[in-house]
């Protein structure tokens, strides 16, 4: 059972780079909790924590828990590094504060957050999710698209794994953390006949759009996002 007098993890959604997209209920948890997490080593040096640098009031008086989490796929590293977080994080909560755990677009995608979200909730404490603009939606608003219409199906798709037979399936797809694979995804999509665009950056100073499959540029950096349309017939 969970107990009222300890504080609450709030897993904070801040959108995909615009400080104006930002929602009304996150800029308020933000300013009425003096801990804020975020996930990096260092705050100026982490997205999450300069997409909210100048719209939060009073930054200085609040109290920073780095929870960064190293780049890896070895499940045994990314368990020590949330036990590691989960720690920090309960110390705060038991001292009956609130932690605000700031999470770039929205905590339920593809967010390490959430694998802090279920350890604490587990632990006891109360949690709750705030949801951010999600990168795909704003990606599909900069280039100008829908991402679905009438019965298209919609896939989300993590890219950094196998997509060949995601790309497969009837629909829409959107491929996220598809850095690291760039130069083999843009191959496999030329071969398709599908509408391709990327992002890269999306809502931030450095944003680039892509309009084409042959037009990404392989060399793009981690924040790069792929919407994939599904041809459709001519009636």
């Amino acid at each position: 059972m969970t107990s009222e007098k300890k504080g609450i993890l709030y897993g904070v959604g801040v959108g995909p780079g615009d400080p104006e997209l930002l929602t009304l209920k996150a800029w308020r948890l933000i300013n009425e909790n003096k801990y804020i997490a975020y996930p990096g080593k260092c705050k100026e040096d982490t997205l999450a924590y300069r997409i909210i640098e100048s719209v939060a009031e009073r930054l200085e008086e609040k109290e920073f828990l780095s929870c960064h989490v190293e780049m890896t796929k070895e499940k045994e590293k990314l368990n020590e590094n949330y036990r590691l977080i989960v720690g920090k994080i309960k110390e705060v909560l038991d001292k009956g504060e609130n932690v605000v755990f700031l999470t770039l677009g929205d905590p339920t995608i593809y967010a390490t957050y959430m694998y802090v979200h279920q350890l604490v909730e587990k632990s006891g404490y109360k949690t709750e999710i705030v949801n951010g603009v999600p990168s795909f939606c704003a990606a599909a608003a900069r280039i100008g698209i829908s991402l679905a219409e009438r019965s298209e199906q919609l896939h989300i798709v993590p890219a950094s794994y196998q997509i060949e037979d995601a790309l497969q399936l009837p629909g829409n797809k959107i491929l996220m953390k598809s850095a690291g694979r760039l130069g083999e995804v843009k191959k496999l999509l030329i071969e398709r006949s599908d509408e391709v665009y990327m992002v890269e950056n999306c809502e931030m100073e450095n944003e680039r759009i892509f309009y084409s499959a042959e037009e990404i540029d392989e060399m793009a950096g981690y924040l790069s996002l792929i919407v994939v349309k599904e041809k459709q017939e001519e009636e």
